[in-house]
């Protein structure tokens, strides 16, 4: 797949960026990734949501060969095959990646937003305990 081609596949959805990304391309809306195009195919994002969709019509999550073991992105499925050939229902499936895409990315912000936080308490903690573990200075009077 090329550039050119996943230009036209997405017409119907509206535009897109198109970056090289390993061994293909990674597609974005708004600022979103989500989808690769590899040399193994067209992955949309899926989750809880979407990933029925997917199994429904027979698709696999990505998968790839390191040197000790395969490796699933349950995050990444591949794109129905008949898909290629309606542009407008390709385009309903990318409006569901880029929304389950947009809902990772959400979750995401909170838990950095409550990682933050418990690591800002766990500092004044660790301050309380420092200062009450201190030993107290006498004074001469």
């Amino acid at each position: 797949m090329d550039r050119e081609f996943l230009t036209d596949l997405f017409a119907h959805f509206g535009p897109v960026t198109i970056r090289r990304m390993f061994s293909g391309f990674g597609i974005s809306a708004d600022g979103t990734n989500f989808a690769l195009a590899l040399r193994s195919g067209l992955y949309f994002r899926a989750d809880e949501a979407t990933i029925p969709q997917f199994e429904a019509e027979g698709s696999k999550p990505f998968q790839y060969q390191t040197r000790a073991k395969m490796v699933t992105v349950a995050s990444y499925w591949e794109l129905p095959a008949r898909l290629f050939d309606d542009s407008e229902e390709l385009a309903v499936w990318a409006r569901a990646a880029l929304a389950a895409a947009q809902r990772a990315a959400s979750k995401k912000r909170k838990g950095t937003k409550k990682s933050a936080k418990k690591a800002v308490a766990a500092k004044a903690t660790t301050a309380t305990k420092k200062r009450k573990s201190a030993p107290r200075k006498r004074s001469s009077s």
